[in-house]
């Protein structure tokens, strides 16, 4: 698979939805991840990032304009141990829990499915960033339907061992914009990883699109220790 430039994606998608990238940096130190959300609505788009525990939560920015809760609140990143859960949904909750009671990734993610919102039917993208004894990797899954038809869901995961520095995978809602939301296809895309945490975070923002980019996350965690930065970075402030 060919590796593409990040930016350059990001910039040629006017409406990406919500997408997750994790990867290594290029000095191989640091597990990488970015998750990013849009909006159309003005419920989608009234929304902030917030700290919450090790992880975020999304959180209204003007709670008076909150309309239905359900798909646009929810905690995208929890930790649990040496584990990095990030997605784009309340199935963060879901691998959390099911996680800890020793199942895998892909077990706790056969209990969901795409989610309820007709004509969309918003796929479910997640990953979990494992770290342990200096080694790191990761796995990334998408849950979404038949190509529009819902008595039907397509599950994807794909994992990556020892991933290579530099490098990283890049998944997201949607194809592009559009009406109905045409659902992303194919593997996650190979993009390369570049710089540090503030140079990286910018990278993204400054290519999403002005008028429909909401939140930005981004942790880089030290590899053989587990510590680890966060950036946040919200267009409501």
């Amino acid at each position: 698979m060919e590796k593409i430039s990040l930016a350059k994606e990001l910039a040629a998608n006017s409406y990406p939805g919500r997408g997750i990238v994790i990867g290594k940096s290029g000095d191989g130190k640091y597990a990488v991840t970015a998750y990013f959300i849009m909006g159309r609505s003005v419920n989608s788009r009234n929304r902030i990032f917030v700290t919450e525990g090790e992880g975020i939560r999304t959180q209204a920015f003007d709670p008076a304009k909150l309309e239905d809760p359900s798909l646009v609140i929810y905690a995208p990143v929890r930790v649990l141990g040496n584990k990095t859960i990030v997605t784009n949904g309340d199935q963060t909750d879901t691998i959390y829990e099911l996680m800890d009671r020793q199942q895998t990734f892909e077990q706790a993610l056969r209990t969901r499915t795409f989610e309820p919102d007709a004509p969309n039917y918003t796929p479910r993208i997640s990953g979990i960033m494992h770290m342990e004894s200096g080694g790191y990797n990761y796995a990334m899954s998408i849950l979404k339907s038949n190509n529009g038809d819902p008595s039907s869901c397509r599950r994807y995961t794909f994992a990556y061992e020892n991933p290579a520095a530099g490098e990283g995978h890049f998944i997201h809602t949607y194809k592009s914009d559009g009406n109905p939301l045409p659902s992303f296809e194919g593997e996650p895309k190979l993009v390369g990883i570049e710089g540090g945490i503030d140079s990286f975070a910018q990278l993204i923002w400054e290519n999403l699109n002005e008028e429909n980019k909401v939140s930005l996350f981004v942790r880089y965690i030290e590899i053989e220790t587990g510590k680890y930065e966060t950036r946040i970075i919200n267009k409501n402030v």
